[in-house]
């Protein structure tokens, strides 16, 4: 026995494999004890049996009993791992706890069988070591001493076995979600064909504004979010298998016939599966996502080529279509090859100082005097001309470039107020525009304070300005909450390019911004009795009754002047009162036309101070 132990341990020390550890084992027990046929069976954590070790049963018995539950009545060993102690049956043919599994046995010769049970440190059944007979027989003594060594040395082999598959398990398994994790998304991609096309596609799935929620809610309830939504995922695509890559970024991977038809409506699937709220604590969320789709196609020389395109989809998505599915066409390529040069000329603009704001005046139609002014960000390049925002919005949907910038102008239309401050002039407000990124990171109105803070600019001289396409975005809760905290803060809040996606004045009820700014599409049209003209009166009108200020951009000629005046409108900016200028031009502007402080004085050393809104007509 002896010498049997220290054969098996040695090829545990060494790693082999359980099951060649375990056939040696039954193999040298039988050569020590003539007339014994060993017998090796698993127990798994739900109590069902899988044949590890028979190497001398006959053939076929093993599928007779794998996957049976263990029991009273199921055999030898399925009954002492039921019981937790050893059972011995000295007639498999005669004995109830063999009748629906006697007949392999009994054709093989085999008449009796004594299983032991075998036990993990935490004493669960983990296996059965068992002696078939060709006699009626139960075991003897020097059976039993040979079994004690068996089952010590089972136990041993199996525990290391089982050390070895939840290491794996962890190198494979995402320990939060429980969901495949990187690794093994990599060894799938690595196994998938390449040769055929169409069979199988990749799905990227992206959390919208996960980054708000731990920042807001912390970091408890983001893993309360992941779990969801992993469960919830790996539900609805199922048969297809679900991963989570990192963060809040996932996975699917799709096979099978007509995967192109399929991906549509899996994706959809997986939407509406996380429509639904989640709550955690004493907060409920609203997840979403966006998803981008690729399937393998002729030209895809392999599975990275599927996962960049399926990567380009998704970040496409994020860009142009939070909260759906984007699938990808070759001319997404081309799109992304342009943001990334769009990214990365802005990157080095920044890097290298080359960034600036030029200004243009919002003022009065009835005087045209000076009441605020609209930074409106420049590229420098480096042969000194001016790139305007527009020929790098791509950029601006990258989240980490777009906070940069934002941050960049913030700091610079700080030092310009609390120059223009400092000078005397009596400054009202500078509007500053804000992206998507910003609004839904989080971070806005702690950065504002900051920079307009290290400037000593009080905040009731900002305006911010938020897109109509960032505040209507459907379902999203980040936004008005921001808008309410911005304001809370005591900012202005201009609702900017009014008109030009799905705003309803409607919303203003309930989240209320301070002015809407009129976009200047509606102004270039309008004429004595054209829509443009209905339209702008409207809502001019409405916004009056709202107690919301309207701005008119892009008002270029006398007539729209006219016309817009007729129709209450008091604030606009366009090229007719001043193209964007420099910091220098702008403070001669307003030397020359910007609004009196009514009699208020002005601290040495600190500039005007002028209450929220004040020289703002309605």
């Amino acid at each position: 026995m002896l010498q049997l132990q220290n054969l098996i341990l040695e090829m545990i020390a060494k790693g082999e494999p359980l099951q060649a550890t375990t056939d040696r084992l039954c193999l040298e027990i039988e050569q020590r004890l003539p007339g014994v046929v060993s017998s090796i069976l698993a127990i798994d954590r739900e109590g069902f049996i899988h044949p590890l070790s028979g190497p001398s049963l006959p053939r076929g018995f093993s599928a007779v009993i794998e996957g049976v539950a263990i029991g009273p009545q199921v055999g030898s060993c399925g009954s002492a791992a039921f019981l937790r102690a050893p059972v011995a049956v000295t007639d498999i043919g005669s004995d109830p706890r063999w009748q629906a599994f006697n007949a392999l046995p009994w054709a093989a010769g085999l008449r009796a069988c004594w299983s032991c049970p075998i036990c993990d440190g935490q004493a669960r059944v983990i296996a059965t070591f068992a002696f078939y007979y060709r006699e009626h027989r139960g075991p003897t003594p020097v059976e039993l001493e040979a079994v004690q060594t068996c089952t010590h040395l089972c136990t041993i082999a199996l525990e290391r076995h089982g050390r070895v598959l939840e290491r794996e398990r962890r190198a494979y398994v995402d320990a939060l979600t429980e969901l495949p994790n990187r690794a093994s998304f990599d060894l799938t991609l690595a196994r998938l064909p390449t040769a055929e096309y169409g069979c199988w596609a990749l799905l990227l799935l992206d959390i919208d504004d996960f980054k708000v929620v731990n920042d807001t809610f912390g970091h408890q309830i983001g893993d309360v979010l992941l779990e969801t939504v992993a469960r919830r995922i790996a539900e609805a695509v199922a048969p297809h298998t679900a991963f989570r890559l990192g963060g809040d970024e996932f996975a699917i991977v799709v096979e099978g016939e007509d995967v192109a038809q399929q991906v549509g409506r899996i994706a959809a699937d997986a939407l509406a599966a996380l429509a639904a709220p989640v709550e955690g604590e004493d907060h409920v969320l609203m997840p979403s996502a966006s998803i981008g789709v690729a399937v393998h196609q002729p030209g895809d020389r392999d599975a990275e080529a599927v996962q960049r395109n399926a990567d380009f989809a998704l970040y496409h998505a994020k860009a142009t279509d939070r909260g759906g599915v984007v699938l990808h066409a070759p001319r997404l390529g081309s799109a992304m090859m342009h943001r990334a040069g769009a990214v990365r000329d802005l990157a080095e603009a920044l890097a290298e100082g080359r960034i600036d704001a030029y200004y243009q005046p919002v003022v009065r139609l009835d005087s045209r005097e000076i009441v605020g002014v609209e930074a409106l960000c420049r590229l420098i390049t480096e042969t000194g001309q001016l790139v305007p925002a527009a020929a790098f919005q791509d950029a601006m949907a990258d989240a980490r470039i777009a906070s940069k910038l934002t941050r960049r102008m913030m700091e610079i239309v700080a030092a310009d107020v609390r120059h223009w401050l400092d000078m005397g002039l009596p400054f009202q407000q500078a509007f500053v525009n804000v992206a998507s990124p910003d609004v839904h990171g989080g971070l806005l109105g702690r950065q504002i304070a900051e920079c307009f803070g290290a400037a000593k600019v009080p905040l009731h001289h900002v305006v911010i300005e938020v897109t109509e396409t960032v505040y209507m975005r459907q379902g999203d809760l980040a936004v008005p909450r921001v808008i309410r905290e911005l304001r809370a803060d005591g900012l202005l809040v201009a609702l900017d390019d009014f008109g030009t996606g799905f705003a309803s004045l409607t919303h203003l009820l309930t989240v209320p911004v301070d002015m809407i700014k009129i976009d200047k599409s509606f102004i270039a049209q309008l004429g004595p009795a054209g829509p443009s003209s209905v339209i702008v009166e409207g809502l001019v009108g409405i916004a009056r009754k709202l107690g919301t200020r309207v701005v008119a951009e892009g008002v270029e000629t006398d007539g729209q002047l006219a016309l817009l005046r007729n129709f209450g409108c008091a604030l606009g900016q366009g090229y007719l009162f001043s193209e964007p200028v420099d910091r220098h031009a702008a403070t001669r502007l307003f030397e020359r036309r910007v609004l009196p402080l009514r009699g208020r004085p002005v601290p040495p050393g600190h500039g005007p101070r002028v209450a929220a809104g004040a020289g703002l007509p309605a």
